[in-house]
């Protein structure tokens, strides 16, 4: 299955065409799609009117410079300040991080959306493209958030992704834009980025996004398209069930496995039940990918949200702004 992205505000005649085939899991949301928050409301409305089949609609709402939608929406702080805060007051860090997660959820899922893509729950040591998105440095540390944030994101009703397994943080090079190579052996990544992903498989994770990241002492590939990674350890070791998403194709550390056919055929031949295709000038090459494949097309009914309570309700919501207060309080105003 394919996660699309898509140019504009609106849907094209094209992109309305791409959302009836039937490899086409949804839409993955960025800033480029977003102009206020009626507007995406018509937008989710328009791509789910496309289509008589359920849709997956996904955006990056993390908090901190990774919000695509900012006009009308919280401003959430980035998950660093949890770490900090919870070096001081443990138990505090733990309540906040969930109600972090049930205000970006509940944001998210009134204006149409299924999913946001998150928690990260990679370990903050100094790689460029984590920086404060991390909660910690500390594997136990990110291990209790990563447990919070997924409850928290539950108990608004949205399923959690667990990325950039099996951990992106040590790593310096940001895999946007350059590949990156982390030689650690296994039982050391066992001990310390695999960590938070247990606690949050165990706090009931509905999927995992892959990382781009190659550790050549595990798996010669990439991690999104390794399958000792998928099938083996995150699979069969730690008995994960749930959806195993690919980070974005368009990203330079996946052009590796070739040209876009091949990047799409290594993602889901080594056990990815979604590929990411972020960038819409990929969207016709992937459809091509993968004609004639036989492909789980139920994977993703489980993430799909129902019964949001949509802006109105939202906002009438004493909880909404108590939450937006205590995070502002507690953790200042995000960048």
């Amino acid at each position: 299955m394919l996660l699309i992205g898509v140019a504009g505000t609106e849907l094209t005649s094209r992109e309305r065409d791409w959302l009836q085939h039937d490899a086409v899991a949804g839409v993955v949301l960025f800033a480029r799609n977003f102009a206020s928050r009626e507007q995406v409301v018509e937008l989710t409305a328009a791509i789910r009117g496309a289509t008589a089949r359920p849709l997956l609609i996904a955006v990056d709402q993390e908090g901190g410079r990774v919000q695509r939608f900012r006009e009308g929406y919280s401003a959430l702080p980035p998950l660093e300040g949890f770490g900090a805060l919870y070096a001081r007051d443990p138990e505090a860090a733990l309540a906040l991080a969930g109600e972090h997660a049930w205000l970006m959820a509940s944001e998210i899922r009134a204006s149409g959306l299924d999913l946001s893509f998150a928690p990260v729950v990679d370990l903050g040591r100094g790689n460029l493209a984590i920086g404060d998105r991390a909660f910690a440095g500390q594997p136990e540390v990110v291990a209790a958030l990563a447990g919070a944030y997924v409850r928290g994101m539950h108990a608004a009703g949205m399923a959690a992704t667990l990325k950039h397994f099996p951990g992106h943080g040590t790593v310096r090079e940001d895999t946007h834009v350059d590949t990156a190579i982390d030689p650690r052996p296994l039982h050391v990544l066992e001990a310390q980025d695999l960590l938070p992903f247990r606690a949050g498989i165990a706090a009931g994770a509905d999927a995992v996004m892959m990382a781009h990241v190659v550790y050549p002492q595990v798996a010669p590939e990439p991690a999104g398209y390794a399958p000792r990674w998928i099938e083996q350890i995150l699979r069969r070791e730690m008995g994960f069930r749930g959806v195993v998403f690919s980070d974005d194709i368009g990203m330079a550390a996946s052009f590796a496995a070739g040209g876009v056919k091949a990047r799409v055929d290594a993602h889901l031949d080594a056990g990815c039940d979604v590929v990411l295709v972020c960038h819409p000038e990929l969207v016709e090459e992937s459809l091509q990918a993968v004609a004639g494949r036989s492909l789980n097309t139920a994977a993703l009914l489980g993430l799909i949200a129902h019964g949001a309570m949509g802006w109105g309700g939202l906002l009438a919501d004493a909880r909404h702004g108590d939450t937006q207060h205590r995070l502002l309080e507690t953790l200042g105003r995000t960048a």
